[in-house]
């Protein structure tokens, strides 16, 4: 019998890594732009697209932990919803950074922090099967006519 299991590896890092991660941010906050009515940039630049997912993606991994340590009894007490909260906040404050970007009310940023999620987890399932590794258990042709290997045998 052979036995097949699927690992995946971690997430790519390194400046290609990074690459990727904000080439699939962009995708995601410019398709996230086009459903919603209340988020948009101004202009309509890609360039504008790409600063607010660098933008973003700076404040996820330096604002966010700070603010879920500080947010953590909430956190808790909403078996982890409040940190829907906590990405609707990254988002306002990515527009108030990014000019071009802009939300109308802190509801269209919680949908938008909603969707881009969704999106972004969509749009990287692809990397993630072009990453994924295969790992195979023992190849039972070493076994012997009672089924033990020869390591397991007791005399």
């Amino acid at each position: 019998m052979n036995i097949k299991i699927n690992i995946n590896r971690q997430r790519q890092s390194g400046p290609w890594g990074f690459l990727t991660r904000t080439i699939i941010l962009t995708l995601a906050i410019i398709i996230a732009i086009r459903i919603l009515p209340g988020v948009r940039i101004v202009g309509g630049s890609v360039a504008a697209a790409i600063l607010t997912a660098l933008v973003i993606s700076l404040l996820d991994n330096f604002i966010r932990p700070i603010l879920i340590f500080i947010t953590l009894p909430f956190t808790v007490v909403s078996l982890g919803l409040f940190i829907f909260i906590i990405n609707a906040i990254i988002v306002e404050m990515a527009a108030a950074l990014v000019p071009p970007f802009q939300v109308d009310s802190f509801g269209y940023a919680l949908l938008f922090s909603l969707i881009i999620t969704a999106l972004n987890y969509l749009l990287e399932l692809p990397n993630r099967w072009l990453n994924r590794t295969t790992y195979n258990p023992r190849d039972n042709s070493d076994t012997d006519d009672d089924g033990f290997t020869p390591y397991e045998e007791v005399e």
